[in-house]
């Protein structure tokens, strides 16, 4: 809550301060209106600054927590810095030592130069120190510093700090001189603080018993043009004045100066300073017995206060600053609301997203484990697919051998056996692989057509030709994938010709592709379908249907992208055959 001081203030009267209250508190609402943080806590600065040159150190520390509290969270070590320096100020002020040092300290250690780091550090050893002698050289230090900087305010203070040890030392000279020399130079820049050392000064003479030169001290300070142009402060310095008269046990002299401070009160509207200016000239006069008078100033007062009242811009000022401290407090509040709403709806925000990646990984997991597991499903059905041999072709093969016995062919019988286990052997060793070396499905390819030339000797001959720019060794290709189409091309084409026909097998590459061809002379596919019987449809419906199913399974696990184009050749004149397979 916003406590604005009243008493005591030089350069900062009644209206000066509402005009300085007004300025922060539109300074303020404008900053929270627009949430800017940084604004707010220069708003809170400046406000603490105020506070701080009117003397009132405790407000000053409350709106400096404040501000630092924010430069914190916006990791602002600049304006932390400074922020901090000025707090642990503050503290010192207030006799808070313990914390003045931990601040000093905070300061050095953010300092963003040499100058400044060492200014903290001086101010942490003075403070740290119970030495006199270290207390005077870490001031010392200072002084060099300001002196070079031409910092006057910080110049003034050290002379203040550096009679403070002097007074410690019981070293009133120098007390005296640096109290001089602080006065002399804070008087030009900072009036402010030359009251408040011209009061050091003054006390140091009361505390002494000198009181011609403590007097003399306040009549030099009443002198001043920041004095006579501030006519409440001027009744202050007089009522001070005549206090130190008091204890030098001057009372007539007291009188007139209290007189001379009523009248000026009376006559500039300064309320509160009348009052005590009647209430000391009472004290006074009923210690003399003079009761008369007494009575006689009362009236007097009595009779002027509507008018005083009237021109006393303080009474109306105060409840501006009440009003405006009201206003201030109320903006605060605002403020703590919406970082509260903020902060709920930053986690409301983080919650959601922190929901929705978590939903989002979940998802990816369960999209990759189902990928993963149809990969799987479809490789175990490739190599199922792959491991397939037609029946029709092993149950023709052992019928093959079963005829070659009977008609007591036993050499026919043995290559026959031969033949046909070389083959399923390499069929079944290499059922484990989606892809075998060409040179190896040759090889296959070769052993079968051997077979079926062995079986059907005079109905077809064949040939294969391969490209010679193809890698016999390094080219991949599926296993066993031609099969189906020769043995289509054998048992449903050319065993049915009534002349002996002839198949074509060739490997050629084209720019990216490799690309296969089965080509015969047979029947064709038409008049192949006229001559079948409802069983051998059913069975090569089914065998050309796996492979199919195994094209799709390879183009969806590897993208070859292999195309299968079958279709008779013109005038029934055979089959033409053509699979792609991308190499790339």
């Amino acid at each position: 809550m916003i406590m604005l001081a009243v008493g005591h203030s030089f350069a900062a009267q009644d209206t000066t301060r509402v005009s300085q209250a007004l300025k922060s508190a539109a300074k303020l609402k404008k900053a929270v209106d627009k949430n800017d943080h940084k604004g707010v806590a220069e708003t809170y600065v400046t406000m603490a600054n105020d506070y701080y040159n009117q003397g009132n150190y405790a407000k000053s520390e409350e709106f400096l927590m404040k501000a630092k509290n924010i430069y914190q969270n916006l990791n602002d070590k600049k304006n932390l810095e400074a922020v901090t320096r000025k707090l642990a100020q503050s503290q010192e002020k207030q006799n808070k030592i313990t914390p003045a040092i931990s601040n000093y300290n905070m300061a050095a250690q953010m300092s963003y130069s040499e100058k400044s780091r060492a200014v903290n550090a001086n101010d942490v050893a003075r403070l740290s120190s119970s030495s006199p002698q270290q207390k005077v050289e870490a001031i010392q230090n200072n002084i060099s510093i300001s002196s070079r900087e031409n910092e006057q305010a910080d110049l003034a203070e050290s002379y203040s700090q550096l009679a403070e040890v002097n007074l410690q030392q019981k070293d009133l000279y120098k007390a005296e001189a640096n109290l001089n020399n602080a006065y002399t130079i804070s008087k030009k820049e900072a009036p402010q603080q030359a009251l408040a050392i011209n009061q050091k000064l003054a006390d140091l003479y009361v505390e002494n018993r000198n009181f011609d030169k403590a007097i003399e001290a306040k009549k030099k300070v009443l002198k001043e043009d920041f004095v006579k142009e501030n006519s409440q402060e001027k009744v202050n310095q007089i009522q001070e004045l005549a206090d130190i008269y008091l204890k030098k046990n001057d009372p007539k002299e007291a009188v007139g100066l209290l007189k001379n401070a009523y009248t000026i009160a009376l006559d500039k509207g300064h309320t509160l300073e009348a009052q005590k200016s009647v209430k000391k000239l009472d004290s006074l006069y009923a210690i003399s017995g003079n009761t008369d008078a007494s009575m006689q100033l009362y009236r007097d007062f009595l009779g002027n206060l509507p008018n005083l009242v009237s021109k006393d811009r303080s009474l109306i000022d105060n409840k501006i600053l009440e009003d405006t401290e009201q206003r201030i407090s109320q903006l605060e509040k605002e403020k703590e609301l919406k970082d509260e709403l903020i902060r709920k709806k930053n986690v409301f925000n983080y919650g959601l997203i922190g929901a929705l990646m978590l939903l989002t990984g979940l998802i990816i997991i369960i999209f990759r484990t189902l990928k993963k597991v149809q990969v799987k499903n479809k490789k175990i059905a490739l190599q199922s697919l792959r491991r397939e041999m037609n029946p029709h072709f092993i149950f023709n093969s052992l019928n093959s051998v079963n005829h070659f016995i009977a008609t007591n062919n036993e050499l026919e019988a043995n290559q026959y056996l031969t033949k046909f286990s070389k083959l399923m052997r390499g069929v079944m060793e290499n059922s484990t692989e989606d892809f075998i070396p060409l040179q190896q499905e040759l090889d296959l390819l070769q052993n079968y057509l051997a077979l079926e030339k062995t079986r059907f000797a005079d109905k077809f001959d064949y040939e294969i030709d391969v490209d010679e720019d193809l890698g016999m060794h390094n080219l991949q290709v599926p296993g066993m994938l031609v099969q189906p189409f020769l043995e289509n091309a054998i048992w449903h084409g050319l065993r049915y010709k009534t002349e002996k026909g002839f198949l074509t097998l060739s490997f050629v590459k084209e720019k990216q592709y490799l690309k296969i061809t089965i080509e015969d002379n047979g029947i064709g596919i038409e008049e192949s379908k006229k001559q079948k019987t409802l069983h051998q449809k059913t069975r090569e419906g089914r065998g050309m249907k796996n492979t199919m199913e195994r094209i799709q399974l390879l183009n969806d696990l590897y993208k070859k992208e292999i195309t299968c184009s079958v279709k008779d050749k013109d005038n029934n004149s055979g089959v033409l055959v053509i699979l792609k397979i991308n190499l790339s």
